[in-house]
């Protein structure tokens, strides 16, 4: 396994220690971002997934990698928004990326620098 991807390999005691922390921060992003949507939905559950950040169910339950947290803020909202207009959007759509834009403008680049920060080519402390 190569060395930046250690900090992806699921752990169980780092899971139980952080999940909490993931949880607050999860859901006081949502409110933020919610207030501007208005979407409905489910549960928020925090999991331990080995290369997932985020996936929103049929049934509007958001889920979240706890591993989020160490995650620049800028990146962690972008994947909360992103979970959150798939609420309105089970797609990728030009619609969806629309809901996206309207709270992260700069959807974009904020992806890339996800992408590399999964291939340990930038720090994640921004």
């Amino acid at each position: 396994m190569c060395k930046h991807m250690i900090w992806m390999r699921r752990n169980r005691l780092q899971y139980v220690r952080f999940r909490e922390s993931a949880r607050t921060l999860v859901h006081e992003r949502i409110n933020h971002f919610n207030y501007m949507y208005g979407f409905e939905f489910g549960r928020v559950y925090i999991k331990n997934h080995k290369s997932r950040w985020g996936s929103c169910s049929r049934k509007g339950n958001l889920n979240f990698n706890y591993k989020i947290i160490f995650l620049p803020s800028e990146i962690a909202d972008y994947i909360i928004v992103h979970e959150l207009c798939h609420l309105a959007e089970f797609n990728h759509s030009k619609r969806f990326w629309s809901h996206v834009f309207r709270a992260i403008p700069d959807h974009k680049r904020r992806r890339k620098h996800l992408r590399l920060i999964e291939r340990g080519r930038v720090s994640r402390s921004g």
